[in-house]
């Protein structure tokens, strides 16, 4: 009798074999990776989706047993992190921390930024604040964590240690490690926003969407993080399911750009599309613009700096604001070579201007818009001409 039940703390209450363990294992830490990009950070950070309340508290209740996480630190660091990335005041950026300490050791970033009680109040807005969120999961943090491990060695045995074990590492090194490090160090960038957010897909496809950092930061509000045909978001995916089960409710996603062929007049129609797609237009810039130049001058502008074709490439794409005195030097000396490619170039500066100009009125902004068409069709630059006629059949309509 005592030996039977030896045997049965041993192995747990579900008396699982291996692979029935590891299976349950990865379906717990993905629901824990979706509660942190369903409910963290698409509903409760940006609000680009809104929840069942029910299915919201779920995932609340989850993140406490398998995190020790609360939703108004979580939410307060990452929106700290869009209002100051990049800078000093960033809870964790890898240009300011450096990439090994945010990649091993992003968790002690959180913990110190999630004890300065200013950050909490200024960005921490519009969570939770309920009698259980007060008198159970922010006065007891830590306890759900241990509630978990007695389940999990109560359900699993002695590898449930293992399964808690699991549990505790998985947020730590992929949300605070990984893709608050390496997605702002590694990777590719569908757009050139002002800070270094990269794509890490498809290499880590397993983790909620949240691979997908550049698209998300060029569009934070978006509950879909996926842009291009091949990008794989499976928080998307669980995203239209709850949606279809009528659990979730889509707010927001990234704008589509719309062109009409037919149209070849700019006014505030055309100047309101341009500016919702500015990003997309700056990307479509510099893939059907700023390339084929370069490519063309390749030898010539290669030859002229140090600098591989590759980073030359996203230089001239780059925000200055995100450049060093050595990058800035090494792009001067391939624009003071080369006529043609310094041209494009800084017709990229003065579109970007165009949309800067906060303080003008529509009227001005619609002139200046173009302005820089018709002198941009001046150039004699067949690729950029191309650019800007094609700009011009920007509408905020569908064309069918």
């Amino acid at each position: 009798m005592f030996e039977s039940f030896l045997e049965f703390i041993a192995a747990g209450w579900l008396q699982l074999e291996i692979w029935q363990l590891l299976v349950v294992t990865l379906v717990m830490l993905q629901i824990t990776i979706a509660s942190v990009t369903l409910y963290l950070h698409r509903s409760q950070a940006h609000r680009g989706v809104d929840l069942h309340p029910l299915l919201s508290h779920l995932f609340r209740f989850w993140l406490w047993v398998s995190t020790g996480m609360l939703t108004r630190e979580w939410v307060a660091i990452h929106r700290k992190h869009h209002a100051k990335c990049e800078t000093p005041e960033d809870p964790h950026s890898p240009m300011v921390e450096g990439i090994n300490k945010v990649l091993f050791d992003g968790v002690s970033l959180y913990r110190n930024e999630a004890r300065n009680q200013e950050t909490l109040d200024r960005y921490g807005h519009g969570t939770p604040d309920d009698w259980v969120e007060r008198q159970l999961y922010s006065r007891y943090k830590y306890a759900g964590i241990g509630v978990m491990l007695l389940a999990d060695l109560a359900l699993f045995g002695a590898l449930g240690l293992t399964v808690w074990a699991l549990q505790m590492i998985w947020i730590p090194f992929w949300a605070a490690g990984v893709i608050n490090g390496a997605g702002h160090y590694w990777g590719y960038r569908n757009f050139h926003t002002r800070d270094t957010a990269t794509n890490l897909t498809p290499f880590a496809f397993w983790i909620g969407g949240e691979e997908l950092h550049n698209n998300h930061h060029a569009f934070p509000a978006s509950a879909r993080f996926s842009i291009r045909p091949w990008e794989f978001d499976i928080g998307w995916i669980y995203l239209r399911v709850l949606s279809a089960l009528g659990l979730a409710k889509i707010k927001k996603v990234a704008p589509v750009p719309h062109v009409n062929s037919g149209n070849d007049r700019i006014d505030m129609d055309t100047l309101k599309a341009v500016f919702n797609n500015r990003l997309h237009v700056m990307a479509s810039y510099a893939r059907k613009v700023t390339k084929p130049v370069l490519k063309q001058h390749r030898l010539s502008a290669v030859g002229a700096c140090t600098c591989t074709y590759r980073k030359l490439k996203s230089l001239l794409s780059r925000d200055q604001r995100m450049m060093d005195e050595h990058a800035r030097s090494e792009l001067n000396a391939v624009l003071d070579s080369n006529e043609q490619l310094n041209t494009v170039y800084q017709y990229r500066l003065q579109l970007q201007q165009v949309w800067e100009r906060t303080a003008s009125s529509h009227e001005h902004l619609v002139q200046a818009l173009k302005e820089w068409c018709v002198q941009a069709e001046a150039t004699g630059i067949q690729v950029l001409e191309e650019f800007s006629r094609h700009l011009r059949q920007y509408t905020l309509r569908s064309a069918c």
